[in-house]
Order: structure tokens, then C-alpha cells, then sequence
């Protein structure tokens, strides 16, 4: 059943930026009843858009605290995604299609951080699995429990949709300028419309997550861009039925035959737009090595994104050194798996009663100071 729209007339809540991790937050607090207020410089850059929509803490070999987090946020993704579906009507597209990771070698197997979750397979299972995977890879392993989602044209428009319906606010073409306080409260934010005209919207609660951008609005957060470029390619229908995760490159297949490429990873790119030659090759390569039919298959699209990334990959989620200011940035590669537990977290956080004692390790273990104290 679809929640009713909040009816709450305190000041709204501010999500500071209209990707993907502020729609989930701004979902999740509207469905508790909260008044919300989204305010996004331009939705098409958000890593949300770009972003491939895998579902993979163990295909990525994630550890510690970061695999954690990922599992919490894979067994939530179903009930997550029925909800935005029953408040949206439309479908998101989550596909449990699972991902093989292959290798050259049975040794390079054994020693994958999460191969005790995976199942082992040979040449013949590769076959089996991914038919005319590239000669090069005779090991692998099979991630059943990891998947995806059509993040680019299903979800993200499932969760605006759902965000509507509850009642939560847009302002589109808005540039958040500056966190303004009082000691170490915030009073509002300083903005730049569209048109160029700079106003104040007062505020006493505020989300960041602005993504690879989060460390212009406050400069202490150690976040940095990486870029990536990807492409699609359009091969028939059926030709591919599970994710291959391989070095460098991943081929992540729709049901309409449609298949995404991803992605390079350009550290020292910054804020650099754009396709380039070297980039695109690289995605070639790995096309060719994983799977040498669908280099013949016709391009789509291409296009490119910024990674909100921090020193040890890991999200800053919760409180920030300014009190009403909460964080949910820096998911790096994971921002599509980790939507579902930071809407939680986030949700939880803000409210009156607070998180449970499991879900403040977890904000604990993802402090945005974690890395000097």
C-alpha cells in the first residue's frame, strides 16, 4: 500500500542533491512523514545516471566493514524496491541475475577476498555460465546472490516518481553555494537559481549528498572525483544471462538485450569532461577479452561520470562537524547496492527515537572523520 504524502509542517528537511542517494533519502524520509525539500544543480550528472546498477559486494571483493554494509544493503534491495515500485507504479528493474568473476588462473580464484561466498567453476562451468567467454580465462567464480538493476531508465525515474506522490519538493537548476550557521548550527543554505539570482532558504536539517562534489560545500570531507567512461551495445535478446565482472571491465547485460560497459577509473582525470580516445579503447579491450562476440555488436551510447570517492572507498555517512548536517557521500563504485541501507540509516538517523544499536556501528564504522581520529 502507497503511503499517504507528509502532512508535516515543520521546515523541510533539505536534501542536498537530486541523484540517486538523495531521491532514496528523501523517499525514505517522506514515507516517515517528514516534510522534504530536494534541491539539485542538475540531476543529469549524478553518478545515479552513469552508473552501471550492479549489485555486487561480493563480485567486487569488498571487505570488512564496506562488505558488510553491502550485504545489509543486498538483502534489503527487494522489500526497497517494492516499495518504490507500490509508490511509483512503475518498475525499477531489479534483475537477481547473478555475476561471475573469471580468472586466469584456479590460484587467482582461491584467494578473491569473498571466493568463500562465491561457487567455484572451471573452463567447462565458465562455458556453462557465460557461452563464448574469451580464451583467456579458465577459473571463475559464481556470485548467485549479487545482480542489478536498470538504474539509468528504471529506478531513478521509479524513485522521482515515488518522491511526487509523497509529497517531496523539487527545486531543479538550484546550486547550493554555502552551508550558512550559527556556531556550529545550521541556520540555511546559500543558493544560486538558474536565472543567477542568489537567495537564502533557511533550514535546521540538511542531508549532503552531492556526490563527487560533497567537498566544495564543506571542504573537511575527504572526497574526490574519479571518472569513468562507459559505453552501450546492443546485442540480442537473451545472448548474455549474467553479469561479468572482470578486471578492468564489466559487461552487464539487460533483458532487452542491451548491454552496458564499464568503466574506466581516470584518478587524475578531477573534473574533466568527456569522451577520450585512450578511455574508450580501454572499454574495447576488455569487451574483446571477456566476450569477443559483442565487439561486432552495434554501439548505443557513450558517456562519463564522476565517482564521489574517499581514501578508503567507503561512504561518510551520518552527522558532520556542523550540528543539522547529515551526510550520505562518497559511495565510490557502490552507490547503486549501498542506495537501499544509507536511505535507512539516513531515515534513521534524522528521526526522533534514532538509529538502533546495529545501525549506529554501522554509522559508526562509516564516520566522516574515521580517518584522522
Amino acid at each position: 500500500m502507497a503511503a499517504t504524502p507528509a502532512t508535516n509542517t515543520d521546515a523541510p528537511v533539505l536534501i542536498l542533491g537530486g541523484g540517486l542517494m538523495g531521491l532514496a533519502i528523501a523517499h525514505a524520509l517522506a514515507r516517515s512523514g517528514r516534510a522534504v525539500e530536494v534541491l539539485s544543480r542538475r540531476r543529469s550528472e549524478a553518478a545515479g545516471f552513469v552508473a552501471a546498477g550492479m549489485l555486487a559486494p561480493h563480485a567486487e571483493g569488498l571487505s570488512g566493514a564496506l562488505l558488510q554494509l553491502g550485504q545489509r544493503s543486498l538483502e534489503r534491495i527487494p522489500s526497497w524496491v517494492a516499495q518504490i515500485e507500490a509508490d511509483s507504479g512503475l518498475s525499477c528493474g531489479l534483475r537477481p541475475c547473478g555475476i561471475v568473476v573469471p580468472f586466469a588462473t584456479a590460484a587467482e580464484r582461491d584467494v578473491y577476498p569473498t571466493a568463500p561466498w562465491g561457487e567455484a567453476l572451471d573452463r567447462v562451468g565458465l562455458e556453462r555460465e557465460l557461452p563464448g567467454i574469451g580464451p583467456g580465462w579458465q577459473a571463475g567464480l559464481l556470485f548467485r546472490q549479487d545482480g542489478q538493476i536498470d538504474n539509468r531508465r528504471q529506478l531513478m525515474r521509479a524513485l522521482e516518481r515515488a518522491c511526487v506522490e509523497l509529497g517531496v519538493r523539487f527545486q531543479e537548476g538550484v546550486e547550493v553555494l554555502e552551508l550558512l550557521q550559527e556556531g556550529d548550527r545550521l541556520t540555511g543554505v546559500r543558493v544560486r537559481s538558474a536565472e543567477a539570482e542568489l537567495t537564502t532558504i533557511s533550514a535546521r536539517r540538511a542531508v549532503l549528498c552531492s556526490g563527487a562534489w560533497s567537498a566544495q560545500l564543506l571542504p573537511q570531507l575527504p572526497v574526490f572525483p574519479v571518472k569513468g567512461q562507459m559505453l552501450s551495445l546492443q546485442g540480442p535478446r537473451e545472448a548474455l544471462q549474467r553479469v561479468i565482472f572482470g578486471p578492468g571491465t564489466y559487461l552487464v547485460p539487460r533483458e532487452d538485450g542491451l548491454l552496458v560497459v564499464g568503466a574506466t577509473s581516470e584518478r587524475e582525470a578531477g573534473f574533466t569532461e568527456g569522451l577520450t580516445p585512450f578511455g574508450q579503447s580501454q572499454l574495447q579491450a576488455g569487451i574483446a577479452a571477456l566476450l569477443p562476440q559483442a565487439s561486432q555488436w552495434p554501439p548505443m551510447e557513450r558517456w562519463w561520470g564522476f565517482r564521489p570517492c574517499t581514501p578508503d572507498e567507503g561512504p561518510l555517512l551520518g552527522t558532520s562537524n556542523i550540528e543539522g548536517v547529515w551526510l550520505a557521500t562518497g559511495h565510490h563504485r557502490n552507490g547503486v547496492l549501498l542506495a537501499a541501507i544509507t536511505s535507512e540509516l539516513l531515515a534513521a538517523a534524522l528521526a526522533e527515537s534514532g538509529p538502533s544499536a546495529e545501525q549506529e556501528l554501522l554509522l559508526q564504522a562509516f564516520r566522516w572523520n574515521r580517518f584522522t581520529s
